[in-house]
């Protein structure tokens, strides 16, 4: 198989178009599809999309020809058309949903810049997409003209970046980072890559996906002049694999860039384990990674396409030893609130004791495997690495710092107050969980 095994699709409605048009990334960009009128061109429209599309101030929708031609017209249950055009059940306000659901502006000390964990940090360049997700996390911002980041906030960005030594690791995302031009994303990562503690740059982009015609030479070229950097890709179902696509994946790849792919679990599109193996086996053919198998986050719009996250379980629990271990994807939730990713799998451990444990592969075959009693444990004191400076003073947080010093146990805030007996306090813990704080001991 090759990439040219992959189909290449041109709806008839565009057969007209001249192959240098078609293949020209600012021609697609150019004659993306919004309106009832224009869809309408391609295939016809339910009374459900034609009510969504007419709705003021709904979610921005715009879908690149080249993208909008993989919708099969005769399929009533197309999988990538609902990702792209909206229906009304966008407009059902379902419970539980949240505008920012994964407090990202909680957790801003600039405009557009998320710092969550320790040493990574999320840069949002822009509010511009090729084609916009309908499930979108950012869609608060993202598609919104208003919403842009300026200049100024852009270097207040770089400039935190400068003077937080603790970051080693730095996610462009948006909107999509490769909607820039070649000569304003450079201008990004030169920048990025004149401070000397940022160790990594990442890209998270679904343009290979949605308009593959933008990953040109030039644009390859230039980004292998800044490695180690990373580029995660976005395919959520297998019709999204295309000729073009492969071939986009094939040239970035070429120019030393290590692709990984993020999918976020669909409702009747990609909540299947047949659906998924297919996919991870044609990403991992086009040197692709599967990464991440997200669990629809809880954004306003976007309640039709969760799923339960069994559903996600059962998804892994078929792929692990049914495929290439690292064909499986890590299955994780994003926590509300600001938590991070969590990953859950199926569990393999089944028991444990001091010097055995019980595990159980995917055919349900159960095993023990007996654990060493003479156990000498890595010493710290005479470890040239534990003993640099930095690493002294770093406090570990969470449950890790509970196995790594002294700690007792993780409390809530307003922990021993509540608990104070006889004390006046509420006999309960507060709900919001925004209040959850690490203490060494109670106040």
């Amino acid at each position: 198989m090759s990439h040219l095994d992959f189909p290449s699709k041109r709806a008839p409605f565009f057969q007209t178009v001249s192959d240098d048009n078609w293949n020209d990334w600012r021609w697609q960009m150019r004659n993306r599809l919004r309106t009832v009128e224009e869809f309408e061109q391609l295939f016809p429209l339910s009374d459900s999309e034609k009510k969504a599309l007419d709705t003021p101030d709904h979610f921005r929708v715009e879908v690149t020809p080249y993208f909008a031609s993989l919708i099969n017209p005769e399929d009533p249950h197309d999988p990538i058309r609902p990702q792209v055009i909206p229906t009304s059940l966008e407009l059902v306000d379902n419970e539980g949903l949240m505008e920012d659901s994964l407090a990202e502006d909680l957790h801003s000390p600039v405009p557009g810049l998320v710092h969550r964990y320790p040493d990574r940090a999320l840069m949002l360049v822009t509010t511009q997409c090729a084609t916009y997700c309908r499930y979108c996390t950012r869609s608060r911002i993202v598609g919104n003209p208003h919403q842009t980041f300026s200049g100024d906030e852009l270097e207040a960005q770089l400039d935190y970046l400068e003077s937080t030594p603790a970051i080693r690791d730095v996610v462009l995302s948006g909107g999509d980072p490769l909607s820039f031009g070649v000569g304003r994303l450079e201008s990004l990562l030169k920048q990025l890559r004149a401070i000397k503690h940022i160790e990594i740059i990442r890209i998270g982009s679904r343009i290979p996906v949605f308009l593959p015609q933008r990953i040109t030479s030039e644009l390859t070229e230039m980004l292998g002049k800044y490695h180690p950097l990373w580029l995660n890709i976005h395919v959520n179902h297998p019709n999204e694999i295309t000729a073009e696509l492969a071939e986009a994946c094939d040239r970035l790849s070429r120019a030393g860039i290590p692709l990984g792919n993020q999918s976020v679990l669909l409702a009747g599109i990609n909540d299947c384990v047949n659906i998924q193996r297919e996919l991870v086996h044609k990403l991992t053919y086009m040197r692709v990674r599967p990464y991440y198998l997200y669990q629809c986050d809880l954004v306003h719009g976007a309640g039709h396409f969760r799923t339960p996250v069994g559903k996600g379980i059962e998804i892994i629990e078929g792929l692990r030893g049914h495929t290439s271990g690292f064909a499986v994807p890590t299955y994780v939730v994003d926590a509300p609130g600001g938590g991070g990713k969590v990953p859950l799998s199926p569990s393999y451990l089944i028991s444990m004791s001091d010097h055995k444990v019980v595990v159980r592969n995917y055919e349900g075959y159960i095993a023990t495997y007996e654990e060493p009693t003479d156990y000498q444990p890595h010493n710290a004191a005479t470890c040239t690495i534990c003993q640099q400076e930095h690493l002294q003073d770093e406090v570990q947080e969470g449950v890790s710092g509970l196995l790594s010093d002294d700690r007792l146990a993780i409390r809530p805030e307003g922990f021993s107050e509540v608990h104070k007996r006889g004390a006046t306090a509420p006999h309960r813990l507060q709900q919001d969980q925004s209040k959850w704080t690490p203490h060494k001991e109670d106040k």
